[in-house]
């Protein structure tokens, strides 16, 4: 399968290094909203959508899946050429931190630095991944929203910020079906720890303490895994941490970048 065009930004000084940004399985480039300001002025920002996923009529392509992290990884970087970017920093969370290790191992020279924030490198039972693709492909977006969106924030922070867990509700429920059962089967697939030792980029672990998606140890395993990684645990947060702790992930974010 050729590589999909995403619908993506580039925004910041023009002579300041490039930050990329990747998203998690049914949210969007709108996720990392939060932290962006604390790169503001210091960096560019490139923000894509993965396939099938961004805001209604501004949507990243969704060809039927399966997808593979490969293909995924592909798409952006056409996007890094279309872009006209030789080398970048790159975060991601979830599933934009899968691609981002996937980069990282495969396509070395263009990941200068890395952050891998509440992801994993292998993350079974693919049950888990093919019921979901399922269940989007046969009843809809909506009939996940419910219990995925629990799992990606924590109680407090629902309590506290309805209207900005709505937001990101509103991601997953506008996320293409058929973009995310592909890149719900592309987890399914996966098993990136083999690539691992490989990554050469100067990488950031940064997992939180109450995610139930990507609990803190499987940032350990991928921390102990890449030569020279850094591990930090972000407390009273869950599987979004960019989101419902900006502060603390964009200051673990900014001083590992500024270590370059």
């Amino acid at each position: 399968m050729s590589e999909v065009r995403l619908a993506a930004t580039l925004d910041g000084p023009p002579d300041a290094p490039v930050v990329a940004l990747g998203h998690s399985i049914g949210t969007s480039s709108g996720v990392w909203d939060r932290v962006v300001p604390a790169l503001g002025g210091r960096f560019r920002v490139l923000r894509f959508d993965l396939r099938g996923h961004g805001a209604p009529g501004a949507r990243s392509p969704a060809p039927r899946g399966p997808y593979t992290i490969a293909e995924l990884g592909t798409d952006v970087l056409a996007t890094l050429n279309s872009c006209d970017l030789d080398q970048v920093a790159f975060c991601g969370v979830s599933l934009g931190g899968m691609v981002g290790m996937w980069l990282a191992a495969n396509a070395p020279d263009r990941i200068g630095r890395l952050v891998l924030c509440c992801t994993s490198a292998y993350l079974p039972p693919a049950s888990l991944w093919t019921d979901r693709a399922a269940a989007a492909r046969d009843a809809g977006m909506a009939s996940l929203t419910d219990g995925v969106v629990a799992r990606w924030f924590t109680p407090a922070f629902l309590q506290r910020e309805p209207e900005a867990a709505a937001a990101v509700a509103d991601m997953l429920t506008n996320t293409d079906p058929e973009g995310y059962a592909g890149c719900a089967e592309a987890i399914a697939a996966m098993d990136l720890r083999p690539m691992l030792p490989d990554i050469t980029a100067p990488t950031l672990v940064v997992a939180a303490a109450e995610d139930p998606a990507t609990p803190p140890w499987h940032g350990a395993q991928i921390a102990r895994s890449i030569p020279g990684a850094r591990l930090t645990v972000i407390r009273g947060t869950s599987h979004l941490a960019p989101y419902e702790t900006p502060g603390p992930v964009g200051a673990a974010i900014t001083a590992h970048l500024a270590r370059a």
